[in-house]
C-alpha cells in the first residue's frame, strides 16, 4: 500500500469515527428537537418544542440560572487563577513549589463529591452550625442554612473552587511562553507595574484566560452533579435531568439539551471575541531570558499567604467528604467535628453490594474507553503533526470538540441513537428475528437492558481530547529525521510508528492515558443519564444513588469518593511528572 493511499484512508477512519460517535449523536439531539420523534404522527420542521422551553417560566428560569452559575464561576475561577499564576510564574518565595503543587489539588475531587462535602459543613445541622453554637454565636438547637440566602452563591463556590486550576495550569503556560523583553522595553519607557500588566501582559496571556476560561465556562453551564447534590433543581442541566422517563416520548428534553447546546456556542463565541483573539508578540520566540523576582519577608509572606488562603477554601469540600467517610453513621449532627470516628465505611465502599459491581464497571469501561483513545489519539496526532493532507485542521478542530460539547448533549444524543436503532430494528423482519434469536447482542444498542456499549464509547469521545494533546504535544517536540530515515530504509508507516514514533512519545502517551482514564472513572454526565440499569451503574453513579439512601448511603458514598480521590491523586502527579510544565496543554481548547 502506498503512503499517500495509506494517508487518505487513516483520514477517512478518523472522519468516520467523528462522524459516527460525535457528530451523528449531535445530529439526532438536533433532530429530534426540531422534528419530533420519528414515527409519530407530527414530525415535519417546528420550533415549537424549543420555543417551549422559553415560554415555561419554570425551564426559562432554569436557563437563566445556568447561565448566571457558568459566567459567576468563570468570574470567581478568574479572579483566583490569574493573581496566583502571574505570582507563581514572575516571583520566588519560600515554599513556592509545594505551594503550587497544592493549588492542583481541587482536579482529585469532582465538583459534585466535593458538594457532598460542603453540604455537611455548611447545611443546617452541620460543622458551622455546631462551631456556632459552641463559640456562642447561635444557641443550641437553633440550626442555621447558610446557604438560605442564595444556594446559587454555594454551587458557584464549589464548582469554582474545584474548577480554577485549569484556568491556573493555562494561564501559567501562557506567562511562561511570554517575551519578558517587552515588559522590561514598558519598564525602561517608564511604565509602573499596573500599567504594564494592563496593557502588556494581560493581551499577551489572552489566549490563557480564553483555553482555560472556556472549558470553566461550558463545564460549569452544564455541571449536572453539584446542583443535584444542593437540591436545587431550578438549573437546566437538573432539568433535563429530571425529565430521562420522557425521552422515549417526548421531544421537549431533547429541545432543552439543544437550547444548552446553543447556548454553550453562544458562551464560547462571546468568550472567544473577548478573550481569544491572538497576538504575533505573544508567540515569538524570547529574545532575553526570563528571571523571577525573589521576593523576602512581608512580601513573601503575603504571597505565600494568598497560596494558603486558596487552598485552605480549596480543600474545604475535601475535607468535608473524608470526615464524612470516617463519622458513625448519624454522629456528625450540630457539632463541629463528628462525635464518633469509624473506618468501617472504606470497608463497605469496597465491599458494599452497589459499590463492587460499580467499581468493576467502572474500571472494565474507562478501561476499554483508554485503549481505543490510545490508539485514536496516535493516528489523530499523526495527521495533525506529520501529514500534509489538507483536511488535517478540520480533524484537529474535530478531536478538540468533545471539550466543547457539553457531556449532556452527546448523552441524550446517544439515547435518540438507541432509540433509533431499536426502531429500525423492529420495523425490519430479518433483524427482528435475528434480535429475538441472539437478544444478549442486540442489547447492547437498547440502553435501557444493556448501556455498556455507549457508556464506553461516551467515555472514549469525552476524554479522546486529552491522548490527543498529549500525543501531539510529543509528536511537535521529535524530530522526524528518525522517522524519515526509517521510511528510507524501507520500514511501512506502522513499522515506522510502532518502532521508532512510539516510543519516543511514550511518556507523553502515558500521561494522556492516565488523565483519560482517570477521568473516564469519574465521568458524571454520561453515567447518571445513560446508566439506567444498576447492573451497569459506574462509581459516579453509585456515589449519587447511595448519597440519596437513607442510612449509611452518604457515608459509604462519601468514602467511595476518597478512594476517587486517592485514584485521581496519583493518576495526575504521574501525568504531572511526565508532562511537567506542558500539563495545561491537556486542558485547552
Amino acid at each position: 500500500m502506498g503512503r499517500k493511499l495509506f494517508l487518505w484512508l487513516l483520514l477517512a477512519l478518523v472522519l468516520l469515527v467523528f462522524g459516527a460517535f460525535l457528530l451523528w449523536p449531535i445530529w439526532r439531539v438536533v433532530r429530534v428537537g426540531l422534528f419530533g420523534i420519528p414515527g409519530t404522527a407530527d414530525t415535519g420542521f417546528t420550533l415549537a418544542y424549543i420555543g417551549h422551553v422559553f415560554i415555561d417560566p419554570v425551564l426559562r428560569q432554569g436557563l437563566i440560572n445556568s447561565a448566571l452559575i457558568a459566567v459567576g464561576v468563570t468570574i470567581i475561577t478568574m479572579c483566583i487563577a490569574v493573581p496566583l499564576a502571574v505570582l507563581s510564574v514572575k516571583y520566588d518565595f519560600r515554599g513556592k513549589a509545594m505551594l503550587s503543587g497544592l493549588l492542583l489539588v481541587p482536579l482529585i475531587l469532582p465538583p459534585f463529591v466535593g458538594a457532598i462535602g460542603m453540604r455537611q459543613i455548611v447545611g443546617r445541622m452541620g460543622a458551622l452550625t455546631g462551631l456556632a453554637q459552641d463559640i456562642g454565636l447561635v444557641s443550641a438547637g437553633s440550626p442555621v442554612d447558610w446557604l438560605s440566602f442564595s444556594r446559587i452563591i454555594g454551587i458557584m463556590l464549589v464548582e469554582a473552587l474545584g474548577l480554577y486550576p485549569i484556568v491556573f495550569l493555562n494561564v501559567s503556560a501562557a506567562l511562561a511562553n511570554l517575551d519578558p523583553a517587552m515588559e522590561q522595553a514598558a519598564a525602561n519607557l517608564g511604565a509602573g507595574r499596573w500599567t504594564i500588566f494592563r496593557r502588556i501582559t494581560l493581551p499577551l496571556m489572552r489566549p490563557g484566560l480564553f483555553a482555560g476560561g472556556t472549558i470553566v465556562l461550558i463545564w460549569s453551564f452544564t455541571e449536572l452533579g453539584t446542583p443535584l447534590m444542593f437540591d436545587f433543581s431550578r438549573v437546566m442541566p437538573v432539568q433535563v435531568f429530571q425529565r430521562i422517563s420522557q425521552v422515549s416520548g417526548s421531544p421537549v428534553p431533547y429541545a432543552m439539551v439543544i437550547v444548552m447546546l446553543a447556548s454553550s456556542c453562544l458562551l464560547y463565541l462571546t468568550g472567544k471575541t473577548l478573550l481569544g483573539r491572538t497576538n504575533v508578540a505573544g508567540v515569538t520566540k524570547a529574545s532575553v531570558r526570563s528571571t523571577t523576582l525573589k521576593l523576602r519577608g512581608p512580601k513573601a509572606a503575603l504571597a505565600a499567604g494568598a497560596f494558603g488562603l486558596v487552598i485552605a477554601l480549596a480543600l474545604l469540600p475535601h475535607i468535608g467528604v473524608v470526615l464524612t467517610s470516617l463519622s458513625g453513621v448519624g454522629s456528625w449532627y450540630e457539632s463541629a467535628l463528628p462525635r464518633v470516628f469509624t473506618t468501617a465505611h472504606y470497608a463497605a465502599g469496597l465491599s458494599h453490594d452497589v459499590t463492587i459491581p460499580a467499581i468493576r464497571n467502572s474500571v472494565i469501561f474507562a478501561l476499554i474507553a483508554t485503549v481505543a483513545d490510545v490508539i485514536l489519539g496516535i493516528l489523530i496526532a499523526w495527521v495533525i503533526v506529520r501529514s500534509k493532507l489538507p483536511g488535517k485542521q478540520l480533524i484537529d478542530s474535530l478531536a478538540m470538540l468533545p471539550l466543547a460539547v457539553p457531556g449532556l448533549v452527546l448523552a441524550f444524543g446517544y439515547l435518540a441513537i438507541s432509540f433509533q436503532l431499536q426502531s429500525v430494528v423492529q420495523s425490519i423482519p430479518t433483524l427482528k428475528d435475528l434480535s429475538a434469536q441472539f437478544p444478549n447482542t442486540f442489547d447492547l444498542i437498547n440502553v435501557e437492558k444493556n448501556p455498556a456499549l455507549l457508556l464506553v464509547i461516551a467515555y472514549a469521545m469525552r476524554r479522546l481530547p486529552y491522548v490527543v494533546r498529549s500525543a501531539v504535544a510529543g509528536l511537535q517536540q521529535t524530530p522526524v529525521d528518525l522517522e524519515l530515515a526509517a521510511r528510507n530504509l524501507g520500514a511501512g508507516p506502522l513499522l515506522t510508528a510502532r518502532r521508532i514514533m512510539i516510543p519516543l512519545i511514550a511518556a507523553n502517551l502515558v500521561a494522556g492515558a492516565l488523565l483519560a482514564f482517570a477521568f473516564a472513572m469519574l465521568e458524571v454526565s454520561d453515567s447518571l443519564i445513560l446508566a439506567q440499569k444498576q447492573a451497569y451503574w459506574p462509581i459516579t453513579k453509585a456515589i449519587y444513588e447511595l448519597f440519596q439512601r437513607l442510612g449509611d448511603g452518604p457515608y459509604v458514598a462519601s468514602a467511595l469518593g476518597v478512594w476517587a480521590m486517592a485514584l485521581l491523586t496519583l493518576t495526575i502527579l504521574l501525568a504531572n511528572d511526565l508532562l511537567g510544565k506542558r500539563m495545561g496543554a491537556i486542558f485547552r481548547v
